[in-house]
């Protein structure tokens, strides 16, 4: 049985430009992702996990808009886990101050993301799109 983890995270954009994050993690550095991260232990609540994280990552606290798709992952390097992303249209109170954790940060046009993105960011920026 797959293990479940819970993740959360906001989607910040500003003039069609998207706010995403590389992480270094122990395998290497990520594709580009929304800030945002997994539940800690005892965290039940997706817009509490998104708070804390876009404050660790970021260093930028949020006024929630309004909460986006859910959706899910598998691990992509092989481990039996699999990954509720919970995802909030959000504004940003204060600047950008990287996490210790954050090795390059951008705002990224909406309508020209790169190719090394992780799948999910393609989801919601598609999703975000037919809302307008």
């Amino acid at each position: 049985m797959k293990q479940t983890i819970i993740c959360s995270g906001p989607v910040i954009i500003e003039s069609d430009k998207v706010l995403l994050v590389r992480e270094q993690k122990s395998y290497g550095i990520t594709p580009w992702l929304f800030p945002g991260g997994k539940a800690e232990p005892n965290e039940t609540d997706p817009l509490e996990i998104c708070r804390r994280e876009a404050k660790e990552e970021v260093g930028i606290d949020l006024e929630i808009i309004k909460q986006l798709t859910t959706t899910e992952a598998s691990s992509w390097r092989g481990l039996n886990k699999k990954y509720i992303l919970y995802h909030y249209l959000a504004k940003r109170i204060g600047e950008i101050k990287p996490g210790e954790d954050i090795v390059e940060w951008a705002w990224i046009d909406i309508n020209n993301l790169p190719k090394d993105c992780n799948k999910n960011v393609y989801e919601i920026i598609v999703d975000y799109k037919n809302m307008l």
